[in-house]
């Protein structure tokens, strides 16, 4: 074999930092604080923290591999820790505190994290939970003196810009591997315990230029963006590596994330795009509502996570004239795997035929594949009618779950292939549509029926006859009072007939996991002894 003579320079997340201190110096990162005020500092002066915390953390004893933890909202401190604790050659776990107690708990024993980096507004919940947390040796108040909780709290807690005014203003990076792992986060757990996804800095890297390869200009400018995705969940959607690469001015929003705050927040910081899931971006719709505007600059929202109902689409679409760009992916994955990418053909179709579009799941981008298959593991054709549980794989896809061997058994196939759970249908020209997850489809009389068809919170419940049948959740409009044969008469319009649910229930909200998706596990258990009528 003959081989290429070119430098090997490993793929390190240490240089993207020193990449935009450089190349986009000037540009701002402008964070909301736990504390209240605004907080702005540019990529430059971010690199020279980002170094003072990197030393302080080596000054408190950090070594390679050590799985270094934060709790933490949107803010330039959590931005910081992304890049001290991976460049040292640590590992940085983002936890969400979202999860429960029990999860939290196990998630920082099964990983030994060392450290703890939390905001003030997790110190009570720490605190309940500092006696299940054995390995974490050192725990750090993300805030300054002014605003340290009191030393009762959490006995030795040390402030974040304290320790980071005592470390050096600079830093010769560590010449790692750059199959180092730097980053670890946990899946929310909705089907056993949380399952750990280890990155490594050459996947983070990797899934930056991807992202970019896709973006096309389309979503990833350089102008303001804004990630309501939170820090602690997926790896950020990679958002926080892939600015440094194109100097969009990061504006953060903190731990105010309803529709007002939001909205004032991208208005006063001319935010141009925004990335989240489509609960957000209902919250921000309703704001807008309010106002009879959007935020003035706000042009493209990246939505993900579940789908986007396709009313608030359009809303978004027609009336507000943002341009929604639909994704999907998995905390597994980087995490995103496919995004809308439309050719100028169908840019020049009827509106709604650009809607239908654009609510199916993306094309895939470069570095991910994907296969369908079916319950005997045979691979199914890319025609837009075949569907199948979905596997990929990819240079920022997991090969196994951290520290667990039957997880990884069970979502490896022996291809190497990473199944998702997710079953769906991919058109002949690279269309991805999700039908539902494996675990939600309902089986009626030998027939699946998916709940993503129906665009609301369905699930199965046991029928005398038909062994499952389909329960719609419903949710209120404010002001609003329909009935049961309105709300089925409206499903009707839009499904087969054996595909409407059999009943409707109303409730007073839905409950969501803690990454913002409905839960239907807990509407399954909620509504386990629902029963239906055999005709």
């Amino acid at each position: 074999m003959l081989k290429g003579q070119m430098m090997d320079r490993p793929l390190l997340v240490s240089s993207l930092i020193d990449y935009a201190a450089e190349v986009h110096a000037t540009s701002p990162i402008v964070s909301a604080t736990v504390e209240g005020p605004i907080h702005r500092q540019t990529y430059a002066e971010t690199r020279t923290r980002i170094a003072r915390l990197a030393n302080a953390l080596l000054k408190l004893g950090a070594k390679p591999g050590d799985r270094i933890a934060t709790m933490a909202w949107n803010t330039h401190r959590h931005f910081e820790l992304y890049f001290a604790i991976s460049s040292i050659g640590a590992v940085c776990h983002t936890i969400n505190p979202r999860l429960f107690p029990e999860q939290m708990t196990y998630i920082v024993n099964h990983a030994q994290d060392t450290m703890l980096f939390l905001d003030t507004t997790f110190v009570p919940l720490v605190e309940k939970l500092k006696p299940t947390f054995m390995p974490i040796r050192t725990y750090v108040a993300m805030t300054d003196r002014a605003h340290m909780p009191s030393a009762e709290a959490i006995a030795g807690i040390l402030c974040y810009e304290e320790i980071l005014a005592d470390g050096a203003p600079d830093i010769v990076w560590p010449d790692l591997d750059e199959n180092t792992a730097c980053a670890l986060c946990y899946t929310s757990g909705t089907t056993g315990d949380p399952k750990g996804a280890l990155y490594s800095h050459r996947s983070n890297l990797l899934h930056s230029f991807f992202v970019l390869a896709a973006a096309q200009g389309s979503f990833m400018p350089t102008r303001p963006i804004l990630p309501v995705v939170p820090m602690f969940h997926a790896n950020a959607w990679g958002l926080p590596f892939i600015v440094t690469l194109t100097g969009a001015p990061f504006v953060m929003p903190g731990p105010k994330l309803d529709g007002a705050s939001l909205f004032e927040l991208m208005d006063s910081e001319n935010v141009w795009g925004g990335w989240g899931v489509p609960t957000v971006w209902l919250g921000l719709l309703d704001e807008m509502k309010k106002r009879g505007r959007k935020p003035h600059s706000l042009s493209r929202i990246l939505t993900g996570g579940s789908a986007i109902a396709r009313a608030t689409l359009e809303t978004y679409e027609r009336d507000y004239e943002i341009d929604i760009v639909h994704g999907w992916g998995m905390t597994e994955m980087s995490p995103v795997g496919t995004v809308t990418q439309m050719t100028p053909e169908e840019r020049a179709q009827p509106f709604d035929e650009q809607m239908n579009i654009k609510s199916r799941q993306g094309r895939r981008m470069y570095g991910v594949e994907m296969k369908i298959v079916d319950a005997d593991g045979k691979r199914l054709p890319h025609d837009g009618a075949a569907q199948g549980e979905l596997y990929v794989r990819g240079a920022a896809v997991i090969s196994g779950y951290y520290g667990n061997e039957a997880a990884t058994k069970a979502a490896i196939d022996k291809e190497g292939w990473f199944g998702t759970g997710d079953v769906a249908t991919i058109t002949a020209d690279g269309w991805l549509v999700l039908v539902d997850r494996t675990k939600d489809l309902v089986k009626s009389g030998g027939e699946w029926i998916s709940s993503i068809d129906v665009e609301a919170a369905v699930i199965a419940v046991p029928h005398p006859k038909w062994t499952e049948r389909p329960l719609l959740v419903v949710v209120k409009a404010p002001g609003a009072n329909p009935s049961k044969e309105q709300v089925l008469a409206h499903v009707a319009a839009k499904l087969a007939k054996w595909q409407v649910p059999d009943d409707v229930v109303f409730v007073d909200s839905l409950p969501l996991t803690a990454t913002g998706k409905i839960s239907k596990k807990d509407l399954r258990a909620k509504f386990a002894e629902h029963r239906l009528d055999a005709g």
